[in-house]
């Protein structure tokens, strides 16, 4: 039955639980839905209260009153008969034996995929609550990208949740609010649905923190005489000064709710009283250029602060909003923080995506239609970059977690296009905002025309410019500079192919000198034989065997031999070629910490399962341990042509004096070395010893740091660890 088709008929009666409360929902409906979209709805409320019948709330009511509230805020919001069915429907199919085709036969697939989009995963089994909690995360997220309904009817249910949250038990009380101030509150907001997002924080701050809440919210509600005067006369003479510029207008004073003055309190290190001495108005006006004229009306009636005011109609938040905010100052002594914003930009304002519906009718829905495209643009980029890159449902929801920051820079190309980024954004991060491709080339960036590195943190107004190029790719250290989920989960996606690659080029080289030890090579090897041997061992490709001997999942020696068929017995020559290394194989290669080894130092290689090899000096003193397992030690060199800096410790004893390790610090750097790390192991009246993890290219490099530090007065003792 398709989706505009009426109801099934067949429909089982059940009990009515809450005919006043269907009722007023009805009358809601009344005002923007047609009678027979009314009636589908109230089949779905039949159909859910059937299929819910005997289940009740932890507060004791039956539960399709909760589904049924849900439909009630969403109502509100003007939403489509789909949506509302879905609303009715949310929780049938997680929490009743429903089918879903019996949804599809009555009310259409969209009004289904919604209810199987909104529903939890907790039938199937996970590791945790957090993980199973994580994986409907991502699920939901999923869905959104296709159908932002699906997000509508979640933040409706958590609100209804929320505002009933007293039945629950104190130890799942903080847990529900905890997770709707770190990702519900902050998605609402990043969707610019503002009236949500503040009773989501309101009721999650009362549920975590009542005493604190407690003492604002009474505060709040006992607000001195003197202070209600003072907002009275400054609304009117606001009032009367745009009234003088011929300005049709609706003046609003704001309150701050209780999160919001806890927020900022916390934020900015104030105390309640400071945060509740300030005066908060909205100006209300019909078209875009009366803003600018009423700026203009507020600056003439009372000075601005300097460095206050923000345009966020020429630049808009990355999730819709547009108004103008100005701070001034007050004859009475404190600022006063004034919106002005067209009526269109006040409901988007407070509704965001949700003004779409509301709007539906109205020629001027281009804000809103703008707002739903920014939210659709911002979790498509979740989902692409999420699903470019392996990672656990707990990772992706860090990954939201961290691009709902709720401030933002904004930042202009050189083309004069604007970017939004969350604060603390790197120019790696804006590099990736442009694309892909430029994140994975990048190697510097120009912000306003000068040199700086992509790990500088931006500010609002800079103009920014990267610089590529096409040999450069992206380090494992980015990671710990980046702040935006789509270079992180680039950076990785890039890595882990990096790494792959690597790895199947170093097997090739391993399996080829196991081979060569048989006096055979991979190419002479026939092809049946390699085929045989990978189905046996169930690899899909010779790609992945390769790299599981890089890996050190598979001795090369063993498969050589199974590859060749030798007896068990064969063994390789007593003197076996040289496996080189040039530096570039980081993917699969790590380099030992207990001996740091340098190019120019005697080296060998152990396989270690999982990790690949693992460099070491041959003078290492864990090499005699390796011995025991011959089968996993390589015979290993430096190739002619190594590439990189490589990390080793240095032991320096010094004159516990003022300045001596800025000396030490200087000599480093003046030999073209960079200082990783720098630790006191010990420390006298008359001597410090310091241990300085530093980068060199190879052991002369090395040799030429350890004269220069050599020579300082202060130095006693310079030796290698």
């Amino acid at each position: 039955m398709s989706a505009s088709a009426a109801p099934a008929q067949a429909a089982p009666t059940a009990p009515d639980p809450c005919p006043e409360q269907v009722d007023a929902l009805a009358a809601k409906l009344a005002d923007y839905l047609p009678p027979e979209q009314i009636a589908r709805v109230r089949a779905a409320y039949v159909m859910g209260a059937h299929a819910h019948d005997g289940q009740v709330r932890k507060s004791g009511e039956a539960y399709i009153t909760h589904p049924v509230a849900v439909a009630g805020i969403l109502a509100e919001l003007r939403v489509d008969w789909e949506t509302l069915c879905a609303a009715i429907l949310h929780d049938t199919l997680e929490d009743t034996p429903l089918p879903r085709n019996e949804i599809v036969q009555a009310f259409g697939e969209p009004v289904a995929a919604l209810v199987d989009a909104v529903t939890k995963l907790d039938k199937i089994r996970f590791a945790s609550r957090q993980e199973a909690a994580a994986e409907s995360f991502r699920k939901m997220m999923l869905a959104m990208a296709t159908d932002l309904r699906v997000i509508l009817i979640k933040l409706s249910d958590r609100l209804h949740n929320m505002r009933t949250l007293d039945s629950m038990a104190d130890e799942s009380r903080r847990r529900i609010a905890r997770e709707t101030l770190e990702i519900y509150a902050p998605i609402a907001q990043r969707l610019g649905m503002n009236k949500f997002k503040a009773e989501l924080q309101d009721l999650g701050f009362k549920a975590l923190h009542p005493r604190r809440y407690a003492v604002i919210a009474r505060r709040l509600a006992s607000q001195p005489v003197m202070r209600r005067e003072a907002m009275t006369t400054i609304e009117a003479k606001i009032a009367q000064r745009l009234s003088m510029e011929g300005l049709p207008f609706r003046i609003v004073g704001r309150v701050k709710s209780p999160w919001s003055i806890y927020s900022k309190m916390r934020s900015e290190h104030k105390t309640l009283e400071q945060v509740l001495d300030v005066f908060g108005f909205r100006v209300v006006v019909q078209r875009v250029m009366q803003c600018y004229h009423a700026l203009g009306a507020v600056h003439a009636l009372y000075k601005p602060l300097e460095a206050r005011f923000r345009d966020f109609i020429a630049i808009p938040k990355a999730n819709g909003y547009q108004s103008l905010h100005t701070v001034l100052f007050s004859t009475h002594g404190s600022p006063i923080e004034v919106q002005i914003r067209t009526e269109e930009m006040d409901m988007i304002a407070e509704r965001g995506i949700a003004a779409h519906w509301a709007y539906k009718a109205n020629t001027q829905a281009t804000g809103a239609s703008s707002a739903q495209a920014r939210a659709q643009d911002w979790i498509r980029g979740l989902m692409t970059s999420e699903q470019s890159v392996t990672s656990s449902s707990l990772e992706f929801v860090e990954n939201v977690k961290v691009d709902l920051f709720p401030a933002e820079v904004y930042l202009f190309t050189p083309k004069g296009d604007i970017l939004a980024l969350p604060r603390n954004a790197t120019a790696l991060d804006f590099a990736y905002a442009v694309h892909t491709s430029i994140g994975d080339r990048a190697v510097t960036a120009r912000v306003d025309k000068k040199m700086v590195p992509l790990h500088t943190r931006l500010q609002s107004g800079q103009n920014v410019e990267i610089v590529t190029a096409p040999s450069a790719a992206p380090r494992p250290q980015w990671l710990e500079f980046v702040v935006t989920s789509k270079a992180r989960t680039a950076i990785r996606s890039n890595l882990k192919k990096l790494q792959h690659e690597d790895a199947v080029s170093l097997g090739h080289r391993m399996l080829d000198r196991a081979l060569e030890g048989l006096e055979s090579s991979l190419e002479r090897v026939s092809g049946k034989r390699i085929e045989k041997y990978l189905t046996e061992h169930r690899y899909p490709r010779l790609e992945a065997l390769l790299a599981d001997i890089a890996l050190g999942n598979r001795m090369p020696a063993q498969v050589a031999q199974s590859l060749v068929a030798a007896k068990a017995g064969a063994s390789a020559p007593a003197s076996p070629e040289r496996l080189l290394i040039n530096g570039s194989e980081r993917g699969v290669l790590t380099f030992a910490t207990c001996c740091h080894p340098l190019p120019g130092d005697p080296i060998m290689g152990y396989l270690s399962a999982g990790k690949g090899i693992v460099v070491h000096r041959r003078d290492c003193p864990n090499v005699e341990a390796f011995a025991r397992t011959p089968e996993r030690c390589l015979v290993m060199d430096w190739d002619r042509d190594v590439k990189g800096d490589f990390l080793v410790a240095v032991r320096v004893e010094v004159d516990n004096r003022p300045g001596a390790l800025a000396q030490v610090a200087a000599a480093i750097a003046e030999s073209d070395s960079n200082i990783d790390s720098v630790e006191y192991r010990e420390r006298d009246v008359n001597l410090s010893i310091m241990e300085f993890g530093i980068e060199v290219r190879d052991v002369d490099h090395l040799a030429e740091v350890m004269r220069r530090v050599r020579r300082l007065q202060v130095v006693h003792v310079v030796r290698r660890l």
